[in-house]
């Protein structure tokens, strides 16, 4: 039987027997958390406490400034310490708030507390998600109460639980759908009845029998909710692969899942919901891998939001045999962003940090070569771009080309022409900081 895929894409090696089979365990969040306040797409919170204040667990301490925006909640009991810039995980100065943990963990009033969910309108329940300061678990950190209004509730056919977690080496998901299957699948419930003709579908990969047979038996018996296995292939955890292997409906440049009948959320972000509505908790913990050849006891832990990274290594044991590794990544060998250091807090959408002890990336800078126009990158790219012709009219500056005519915006940066480059040209580097300097001359453009 033919496996259902997307059309392009790459099988770079998956290293995660690092980490596949290792429970999750707290990790101790130390005594200084750092929260900045941009942690979603959208405008950054907007602090709504100062410097001395004593907080709380699940106590809001930046509020939503728009609609696109989202709430944070602190994650231990202490003092607010500074309202300052701290590094992101760039290692760019952000405005953060600090809290200095007292280690009490007491918790802000009604945090935790059962709550009766049966009778909620959608109205209330998109409310409930607002409120908790949920966004996308798995990646941009889209506010998820924006996602789930779509114009026209009706016309969303499917509503996806993506649980592919493609990216090499990250094994947090898989490990979230083995031990909270129930969780998950009572969380597409609640999100369904915002969508009254939509069917869920939780999406995981061929390659986590036991995520799969965990979350089988959690929808048995279930009208609305199934699972759908999907073949093992890099990026099929993007939203585009994911709509394209199960209805076969392309989202031309420009358009929205939405706009062809999908809706597509993480399976962290799922199980968030759920925790939310019928328990009245805000994010402020998440599931997260700590894996590569360069640690020293790859793991799967809880992490308190604002935890810094070095703590999230540590509880992996450090170092492998104490030596400092080449590179550090927030996130993947695949999408994710270098990082010159650990003391970034993790938000709630980072989801691993990746230690290995080669910079690939570095290595292949000295063996670059131009382009030998063998058209590799273009068959692998899973939205049908050219990468080819993006590279020399971002190399032009001819920015205009590369939005209108290339389609430039649209790429997702998942790096698959980068993989399969025999000139090793950083292709997705360069169209990172491509758009980048677009988005900053459209956002100069409309200050004016």
């Amino acid at each position: 039987m033919k496996k259902l895929t997307f059309k392009g894409g790459v099988y770079p090696p998956e290293g995660k027997e690092l980490a596949r089979d290792i429970p999750f365990r707290d990790c101790p969040p130390g005594d200084e958390l750092i929260y900045p306040l941009s942690q979603h797409i959208g405008k950054p919170a907007k602090p709504v406490v100062a410097k001395g204040d004593r907080v709380l667990a699940g106590q809001r301490i930046a509020e939503a400034d728009g609609f696109v925006s989202a709430h944070i909640f602190c994650s231990v009991s202490g003092r607010v310490k500074a309202l300052e810039n701290r590094p992101d995980v760039f290692g760019i100065n952000v405005p953060c708030i600090v809290v200095e943990n007292d280690g009490l963990y007491e918790k802000a009033e009604g945090v935790g507390v059962p709550a009766d969910c049966t009778a909620l309108t959608p109205q209330e329940i998109l409310a409930k998600i607002r409120d908790a300061g949920i966004i996308g678990a798995g990646g941009a950190g889209f506010p998820t109460h924006v996602k789930l209004a779509p114009k026209n509730p009706d016309a969303v056919e499917f509503l996806m639980a993506n649980g592919a977690e493609c990216e090499p080496y990250i094994t947090c998901d898989d490990q979230l759908m083995r031990t909270k299957a129930d969780e998950i699948v009572a969380g597409m419930e609640l999100m369904l009845r915002l969508l009254p003709n939509a069917q869920g579908i939780i999406v995981i990969e061929e390659n986590k029998p036991e995520a799969i047979a965990a979350v089988s038996a959690a929808c048995a018996g279930k009208e609305r909710v199934r699972v759908q296995v999907v073949a093992t292939k890099y990026p099929q955890g993007g939203e585009r692969s994911i709509i394209s292997a199960l209805t076969g409906r392309y989202l031309k440049p420009g358009m929205l899942p939405a706009d062809v009948g999908c809706i597509v959320e993480n399976v962290g972000t799922v199980r968030n919901i759920y925790r939310a509505v019928c328990f009245n908790e805000p994010v402020t913990e998440r599931t997260f891998t700590v894996s590569g050849d360069g640690v020293k006891s790859p793991c799967n832990l809880i992490v308190k939001t604002g935890t810094p990274f070095v703590k999230a290594l540590e509880a992996a044991g450090g170092f492998a045999d104490g030596d400092a590794p080449e590179k550090l990544l927030c996130g993947g060998p695949m999408m994710g962003i270098s990082m010159p250091g650990l003391s970034a807090g993790i938000c709630k959408n980072n989801n691993a940090l990746t230690v290995l002890r080669r910079d690939a990336v570095a290595a292949a800078q000295e063996k670059q070569t131009a382009c030998i126009r063998c058209g590799r990158c273009s068959q692998v790219c899973p939205l049908g771009l050219v990468p080819q012709m993006m590279a020399d009219a971002a190399k032009k500056h001819d920015y205009a080309r590369y939005e209108k005519k290339l389609y430039g915006l649209d790429c997702i940066a998942c790096g698959c022409c980068t993989f399969v480059c025999p000139a090793k040209r950083p292709l997705m580097q360069t169209f990172k900081q491509t758009k980048a300097e677009i988005m900053a001359i459209k956002r100069k453009e409309a200050a004016k």
